[in-house]
């Protein structure tokens, strides 16, 4: 057996990391997954696909969306409700969520360990204590509770009259501070304390006794509360704009600040102030700026060695140097669809965030770049020129596949828009299992031969009012969404064969020519949800659309054989249950799925899509 070469082995060594750690539960669950789904997705550049590309050509072929290189994010766990918040200690991850979970996950492999259950509404804040052995958890129930982390059960439950909405655990383990939006103490008792209501109180408790020692009034609910990491008399808290300081007797230590988000550094040498549009680090005994620079802000946290401060603003990650005189800006890191909503560091070159996507990745740092810079891999610019490929990134909804068969002269694959004409392609044209997309800008339709880069034509159209547009998934029909009603073309016929009345609605999902809608109500100001789903089959032949279940499907008919399971994002075969394929985990969410007998289009919420060709492998 000959050696490797040592620039092979670390490249080796390398690939063969990201790509377990990538995929790491699905090929836990099935080593398989590694040929069918996993080997498809490395990056066009690695060595794993090189050196396998004789084996990925009798698979999956991604045509659009596979990443060039390995990219910062290095694992996505994807959660079935959304996680709010995050804590970290010796190679633990906790996440609290919103359907009051507290998930337990390694910090390396990002998969499950443990789930602790006993909130009853979502969890909004987790922290845990200095040596990993305790766990704090605020929530939605009006509760604060203490964990045991050998055990996974609960010490004590200490009961709030409103929502508890920040936790902490002193850094000698003997006190707990909790925020909410209440005041006064009623009664207590050594396991659970009830408490009185008004504006905005810091509650600290003694661990052992379960007492309430202390409580510091506010003028408006508390949004974070804080210890410092090395010395247990003091912590910090924002409320209402505002960031203090107190002593454990609840008295104000130093000057009041402007500000939405704190973190302290590792050491407890300097506290990180966050406006909406400006960081502030300042030593915590003299109040020294250490580093000040207009940024947007949001959630935010220091690196176990104090180098480097990472700030989240909306999507958004970026990442800075503060050792030198001035900060030295790393890089960004992109890659959620929504806002970021905690993060923290679990080592000087690993961050971990969550969002409201549904997802925690881990992001691995070149810190001796300062040219890190990492956006969504998925992203393709929307460029209609017909001397280049054709454009793929949504502006206004998903893009639809068409497989042509030999003879046919019409296809639709619609992005957005009406369609009220026929589509003709020149017969002498040869389109066998080529892939077309039709997209709808301003009053043009354009049609694009997706592997030649070819505009083939485009037509005029009329300006029609039109909030959204689907091809059915079986291929026959375009169904058009106006202000009051859905309209079914069928697009041989080029006529209606079927309209629903309904004012303000919003398509879901399409199974065949079965549509699910939203129907609007009225949330809070400047808000509306689409939560009253309402199923119409436009599939009978000669009928009006028919009303059938509203609840919504949990699979898409992509065939008579192969099933879309939407939760789970996979392909499985309808006779023998098999899994043959699962979308990498680091991909978001989809909001629409279309099958063309070959291809599969996946769009996401950030209006990126991914074309997977699955060629000989259905056929």
């Amino acid at each position: 057996m000959f050696p490797i070469q040592s620039d092979v082995s670390c490249m080796w060594t390398n690939d063969t990391k990201r790509i377990l750690l990538e995929h790491f539960d699905a090929i836990h669950n099935s080593p398989s997954y590694l040929y069918y789904s996993a080997l498809p997705f490395c990056p066009s550049s690695s060595w794993l696909c090189k050196c396998y590309i004789a084996e990925l050509s009798q698979g999956v072929r991604v045509v659009e969306g596979l990443q060039e290189e390995w990219g910062m994010c290095s694992r996505t766990v994807l959660f079935d409700s959304d996680p709010w918040t995050l804590s970290y200690s010796n190679n633990t991850i906790a996440v609290g969520s919103a359907n009051d979970d507290i998930l337990i996950l390694d910090a390396i492999t990002g998969s499950q360990t443990a789930v602790l259950h006993g909130h009853t509404a979502g969890v909004r804040s987790v922290a845990f204590s200095p040596d990993g052995t305790l766990l704090v958890s605020g929530s939605e129930d009006r509760t604060a509770k203490l964990w045991d982390m050998q055990t996974g059960g609960v010490v004590k439950t200490f009961s709030h009259e409103d929502l508890v909405y920040s936790v902490s655990i002193s850094a000698d383990n003997t006190t707990i501070a909790s925020g909410s939006q209440e005041g006064t103490i009623v009664s207590g008792s050594q396991e659970t304390i009830a408490l009185g209501s008004q504006e905005g109180t810091i509650y600290l408790w003694n661990i052992q006794t379960g007492a309430c020692h202390k409580a510091i009034q506010q003028e408006d609910w508390i949004r974070h509360v804080i210890f410092s990491p090395k010395n247990p008399q003091t912590l910090a808290s924002v409320s209402g704009g505002t960031i203090q300081q107190w002593n454990i007797d609840g008295q104000k230590v130093g000057p009041t600040y402007d500000g939405y988000q704190i973190a302290f550094s590792p050491d407890g040498t300097q506290l990180m102030l966050c406006t909406r549009d400006s960081i502030t680090i300042q030593n915590t005994n003299s109040g020294a700026v250490v580093a000040r620079f207009n940024e947007h802000a949001g959630p935010c946290c220091f690196s176990p060695d104090g180098r480097l401060i990472a700030v989240a603003y909306g999507r958004r990650t970026k990442i800075w140097n503060i050792t030198g005189s001035d900060p030295c800006f790393i890089g960004s890191l992109v890659h959620h669809s929504v806002a970021i909503a905690s993060l923290v560091f679990s080592s000087h070159s690993t961050l971990i965030s969550i969002s409201e996507d549904g997802s925690v990745k881990f992001w691995q740092l070149d810190t001796s770049s300062t040219d890190l810079v990492v956006t969504d891999q998925k992203s393709i610019p929307l460029t209609p020129a017909p001397t280049k490929p054709v454009a793929l990134k949504a502006k206004n909804g998903p893009i639809i596949p068409s497989d042509l068969p030999d003879g046919v002269k019409k296809t639709w694959g619609i992005l957005t828009g009406l369609c009220k004409g026929s589509l003709q392609i020149p017969a002498e044209d040869s389109h066998h299992n080529k892939l077309i997309f039709v997209w709808y800008t301003d009053s043009e339709i354009n049609i694009w031969d997706a592997e030649k880069g070819e505009l083939l034509q485009t037509i005029n159209m009329p300006g029609d009012a039109v909030y959204d547009l689907r091809v059915s998934g079986d291929g026959s029909k375009v169904l058009c969404q106006y202000e009051k009603s859905i309209q079914a073309w069928d697009i041989w016929m080029r006529e209606t064969v079927g309209e629903v009345e309904l004012r303000w609605s919003k398509i879901l999902v399409i199974d065949g020519s079965t549509v699910w809608v939203g129907i609007q109500t009225k949330g809070p100001p400047n808000y509306s949800y689409y939560n009253q789903p309402q199923g119409w089959d436009f599939g009978i032949p000669g009928l009006s659309p028919v009303q059938v279940s509203n609840e919504l499907p949990n699979e898409l008919h992509l065939n008579d054989t192969k099933l879309w399971e939407i939760s789970t994002s996979r392909i499985k075969d309808i006779v023998t249950g098999k899994v043959v394929f699962q979308l990498p985990e680091r991909f978001e969410r989809p909001v629409h799925v279309q099958w063309g007998g070959q291809y599969l289009v996946i769009s996401f919420p950030s209006k990126e899509v991914l074309i997977l060709d699955f060629g000989h492998m259905f056929l």
